[in-house]
């Protein structure tokens, strides 16, 4: 009976398996309600989290809500978010509120623009006449290129710009163009992991119109595609769109384009509008990082393509056809291949004619007959108030330009030079010998225009001058600290110091790095390193600017202990400079700055001394007193020495290639730095400010 009984018992169990097996078939849902739950809570975050999945924060204090966008059909009523109440964003425990804004005629306009012919700069003016009969409020209006500090409007808008709209008139060159920086600086704000997270959010709105060439260039890719790209970024940054991209070709509906997008840019301001964000770009603007994609395809999705294999062609920095190779040979600078330029300068024509050299001369030796002015990098990371430039400069923070090989620009250089050089031949005055000499360039200048050290292979070109026993000065401008510690040895390495503290530097350079300062101090560190070399601080005066901090600069001196220190007051360059002739100091107000600066250092114990000056330059040079060997300067270089000691591949230092300085080059000379042998010839201009200097110096001394 027993076993029957167990038998009945497993019969029983196997029944009650067949019959829970059965239900869970019947009713999946209960059998997975755990999962569906999980999966539920899963799918909800996701929607909740959308557009802030992978992007760090560090301010955790702000609060932002989103407008509801449609939920997927697929998620359960259950777990779908509603479509009519708002959306709360929530980023590292951060929550974020992007807020409407009205527009109407009260709403403050900025205008920006960029140009290299003039049209843009005319749509914008029109832009501005137009906007100007429907609202109340003055309309500023700038230039791109000219803008102090484009990151205080773009990257890190100050709270004086909330409910700004910011309105652009762009061209769109395949050439190189000034509107390549605002660009470069977008994108890089963009993929800034620790920058604020869309930082135009305050502003009310934007919008762009776009002008180009769609006869030239029938490729859909590159008609207003600068114009595109901005509009692009400026959306993914978190400024609101507030009227459609509006673009027009310059031979056929520009201005009918262009009034239409005004009429309807007009009834915007007129009719109050409430402007919310576009979610589509900000989703796109974490998609881009979390997916890490290039610039070109960026482009490419700009555009709507979809052929990743497309690349766009990279653009020379001065090419033959634009406006800035016109402008740069305007000038008399000869450009070499698509981003080196060579220009004679003023002391060689002087010095051919027997009027004296450069203060290159009075300090180091340097015939100014026989040196080159070069630069193998035409672009600039600064836009300096004292620049001679014009303008008509590319500027950039990182090389983006097709590069050429350094011999090429090392023998379109000497060539550039001295068919230069060739010209001077029937200008009367020109010594037979030294024009003979001129042939046989001995130095080179690498301080023309731009940032030599910017150039990829500036130590294969600076190798090939060495080879020809041409000596060289590079002059850098302190915001390029990885290419300076990777430079190899120079004849003489310069650093600009242009101002002792950050905001002054802001100001007088004008620096593009938004990391300008901590770039800046990071090249002091690195000179201190480079002993083996001369290293020089460069000092430009500028009067109303930087000419009054004497600590500040003595505090530069101690952090990198150059070898020496040239004072300059600055050069006036004419009435396109931000510049007037009032923020050009004198020279008996160098003086004094040099002699307040020297005495500063000799009250910290630094062992500097006033050795050479060349009045005529209006620049002094203070140097360290190991030059000063039994009571004479040896600031000059023994240029056979250096090349002797560079071949041998020994290491040497500083000290291993010093020559006499000549006494009419010392420091209260009666020559003041002028060579006796030759003839100073005077202007009647400079002789009324010889006259004014005299007088100045007679009334501060009575």
């Amino acid at each position: 009976m027993w076993k029957i009984g167990i038998v009945l018992l497993i019969l029983f169990l196997i029944h009650q398996v067949f019959l829970r097996r059965k239900n869970s078939r019947a009713d999946p849902e209960n059998a997975n309600s755990t999962e569906k739950s999980t999966n539920d809570a899963v799918t909800q975050n996701e929607i909740e989290n959308k557009i802030w999945n992978n992007k760090d924060e560090k301010d955790q204090s702000s609060e932002f809500k989103l407008q509801t966008i449609g939920q997927d059909s697929q998620v359960s009523e259950k777990s779908a978010v509603s479509k009519v109440r708002p959306r709360k964003v929530v980023r590292a425990q951060k929550k974020i509120e992007l807020r409407e804004i009205t527009l109407n005629t009260d709403s403050p306009v900025i205008i920006f623009y960029s140009t290299l012919t003039g049209s843009s700069e005319k749509y914008a003016r029109i832009m501005k006449e137009e906007l100007e009969t429907v609202m109340t409020k003055e309309i500023e209006i700038m230039d791109l290129s000219y803008i102090d500090g484009l990151d205080q409007y773009f990257c890190n808008p100050s709270k004086a710009l909330n409910n700004y709209v910011y309105l652009f008139v762009l061209p769109s060159y395949e050439i190189e163009c000034p509107l390549d920086e605002t660009i470069e600086l977008l994108q890089t704000t963009l993929k800034d992991k620790t920058a604020k997270p869309w930082p135009l959010t305050n502003l009310a709105g934007f919008s762009i119109f776009g002008i180009g060439d769609k006869e030239s260039w029938p490729e859909e890719s590159k008609f207003c595609y600068q114009a595109i790209k901005m509009d692009r970024l400026l959306g993914k940054l978190g400024a609101r769109r507030i009227s459609p991209l509006g673009t027009g070709c310059v031979k056929s509906n520009l201005k009918a384009n262009f009034q239409e997008y005004l009429d309807l840019l007009k009834q915007g301001f007129v009719n109050p509008t409430s402007i919310t964000h576009d979610f589509e770009d900000l989703d796109d603007a974490l998609e881009n990082e979390n997916n890490n994609k290039s610039e070109v395809q960026d482009m490419e999705d700009i555009k709507g393509q979809t052929d990743d294999s497309e690349v766009l062609e990279i653009k020379e920095m001065v090419a033959k056809d634009s406006p800035t190779y016109k402008a740069l040979t305007k000038q008399g600078y000869t450009i070499v291949g698509s981003h080196s330029g060579v220009k004679t300068c003023r002391w060689t024509k002087h010095a051919l004619r027997g009027r004296g050299s450069c203060y290159k001369f009075a300090f180091y030796g340097i015939k100014s007959h026989l040196c080159m002015e070069t630069t193998p990098s035409l672009s600039c990371s600064n836009k300096c108030v004292f620049c001679w430039r014009h303008g008509t400069n590319p500027v950039g923070t990182t090389w983006r330009w097709k590069v050429d090989q350094p011999e090429v620009i090392l023998e379109g250089a000497l060539a550039g030079h001295y068919q230069k050089i060739k010209q001077m031949r029937g200008v009367p005055g020109v010594q037979a010998a030294r024009f003979a000499e001129a042939f046989n360039v001995r130095h080179c200048a690498l301080s023309l225009v731009g940032e030599p050290i910017f150039y990829p292979y500036i130590n294969e070109f600076v190798g090939m001058l060495h080879e020809k026993q041409i000596s060289s000065f590079l002059v850098c401008n302190a915001q390029h600290p990885d290419n300076l510690q990777a430079l190899k040895r120079v004849t003489q390495l310069y650093v600009s110091i242009d101002a002792s503290d950050k905001k002054s530097l802001r100001k007088v350079d004008r620096p593009l790095h938004k990391d300008f300062w901590e770039r800046f101090i990071k090249c002091l560190d690195i000179i201190r390193t480079r002993t083996e070399q001369r290293t020089v601080y460069r000092l430009t005066l500028v009067k109303g600017f930087n000419g009054s901090d004497i600590e500040g600069y003595a505090d530069m001196v101690e952090r990198g202990m150059p070898c020496f220190i040239e004072v300059k007051g600055v050069t006036f360059c004419g009435a396109t400079n931000p510049l007037r002739m009032s923020n050009v100091p004198f020279y008996d107000e160098v003086v004094d700055f040099v002699e307040a600066l020297n005495l500063e250092l000799k009250h910290r114990g630094l062992d500097y001394d006033i050795a050479t000056e060349h009045a005529h330059s209006c620049c002094i040079l203070l140097a360290q007193k190991r030059f000063k060997i039994d009571g004479k300067w040896f600031t000059h270089i023994d240029y056979p020495k250096f090349f002797e000691l560079v071949n041998s591949g020994k290491e040497f230092g500083p000290m291993d290639y010093i020559a006499e300085t000549p006494e009419f080059a010392l420091y209260g000379s009666k020559h003041q730095g002028f060579n006796p042998e030759d003839v100073r010839f005077r202007r009647k201009a400079a002789e009324n400010r010889a006259n004014l200097e005299k007088e100045s110096s007679e009334l501060r001394n009575d």
